[in-house]
């Protein structure tokens, strides 16, 4: 995944003066000196020739893998203009916010945004997107011919390309070994699909961050992505094709045509509960969505919202924590039938996984005397006695599958 940073920049500067190289520095919240860059190309015509500087007037985010960065940036100059289109809202984010849940529209704008990209020798793509920056250009020694833009948007293309067939690569990597769908799978089987479809996910989200969603890049993107719609099909195959899809949909048809499973009532408590919303969750789950939520509230009364990346990794590592044991555990306790046990192993394993990144913030915060030793003794505890729960989970639905066997 590309390194997005513009939350964490205070300031920085771009220099395309010399005609093929552009040079820079970029100071980071939390970072004592500041990026370099040393890059081979040009810029778009706007900035191309000119000095840039900015600044970030937001209050800033520590980036959760800052240190990743190398403070040498080599490479390849990507898309670096200050007239990107970006839609921006009118109100203060909160307030815009809290419209998108009421499913309301809030009111907005098109605006033109700092967009810097680059292609790092050492961490691969990384932007910088922000249409709240103060900028200075200053006026070019040099101007970009027509043929100099049309080389410069071939470079990006080409080290786009590049970027692209790395992530293709991960996802190869993951394919191999996996076996066939007829087969029957356990769940080291599982955690190899669930990391291609993780890789998989990455690039769709790179392709679709870096083309938009135009009828244009749609088609570039379904080409990236293997789902070529151009391909030539056997008249046989388009009539496969079709009967597949109309059984889809008269599937989908009868299912919202159902009423919804209810759960099993002598399972209350143990595979589900009713919130007082009236949603269905496994307990568990809900247990755990409700104490992230709770150290988050007390982080924020004491004024320690995002002040600290080991805080900000315990806080949101949690709630991942939470949305994973969903993903996992909603279909038992809504009482759906094809629960596949191992699918549900490797899932939960993936719910691990990040509570042990949410407890090694934890202790990383411990320390620094950010939080009270009361709050600090509740957290451990809760995060260890889910993790117990977890992995009872795990062993449960193990002992299921051997009794299966």
């Amino acid at each position: 995944m590309a390194f997005r940073i513009h939350d964490s920049v205070v300031r920085g500067e771009i220099d395309n003066r010399v005609k093929g190289i552009v040079c820079g520095k970029v100071w980071l919240e939390n970072r004592a000196e500041p990026l370099t860059l040393e890059l081979k190309g040009n810029a778009h015509r706007d900035l191309a020739g000119c000095l840039l500087t900015f600044t970030n007037p937001l209050k800033r985010v520590v980036h959760p893998h800052l240190d990743l960065l190398n403070p040498m940036q080599r490479g390849v100059a990507g898309d670096l203009t200050a007239a990107r289109k970006a839609r921006v809202f009118d109100l203060p984010f909160e307030e815009a916010y809290d419209m998108l849940k009421r499913k309301q529209n809030p009111p907005e704008h098109l605006a033109n945004a700092l967009y810097l990209e680059w292609f790092s020798e050492a961490n691969g793509r990384v932007v910088i997107e922000s249409a709240d920056y103060k900028l200075t250009i200053s006026q070019p020694s040099w101007q970009l011919s027509p043929q100099g833009e049309g080389q410069r948007a071939r470079d990006v293309a080409a080290a786009m390309d590049e970027f692209t067939q790395r992530l293709t690569a991960a996802i190869k990597r993951h394919q191999r070994g996996q076996k066939d769908p007829e087969e029957t799978w356990d769940e080291h089987d599982y955690e190899r699909f669930l990391k291609e479809s993780d890789a998989r996910t990455d690039k769709y989200i790179e392709l679709l961050e870096k083309y938009g969603d135009s009828d244009e890049a749609e088609a570039r993107i379904a080409k990236e992505m293997g789902w070529d719609k151009d391909k030539q099909l056997t008249e046989e195959e388009a009539e496969r094709q079709h009967e597949g899809i109309e059984e889809m949909n008269r599937a989908c048809e009868e299912a919202l045509n159902e009423p919804p499973s209810e759960p099993e009532p002598h399972r209350e408590g143990i595979d589900w509960i009713r919130t007082a919303d009236g949603d269905l969750r496994h307990p568990l789950q809900h247990r755990c969505f409700e104490s992230a939520i709770k150290f988050r509230q007390r982080t924020d009364e004491l004024g320690l919202e995002r002040c600290d990346r080991d805080l900000d990794q315990f806080l949101s590592e949690f709630q991942i924590t939470g949305v994973k044991l969903a993903g996992a555990l909603s279909g038992l306790a809504q009482g759906h039938d094809y629960r596949d046990n191992a699918f549900t192993v490797a899932y939960l394993k993936r719910a691990v996984d990040h509570l042990h990144k949410a407890q090694a913030g934890l202790e990383a915060v411990a320390p620094k005397n950010l939080l009270p030793d009361e709050t600090l003794t509740e957290a451990r505890e809760e995060l260890l006695e889910i993790r117990q729960g977890i992995l009872n989970l795990m062993d449960e639905f193990r002992r299921e599958l051997g009794g299966k066997g």
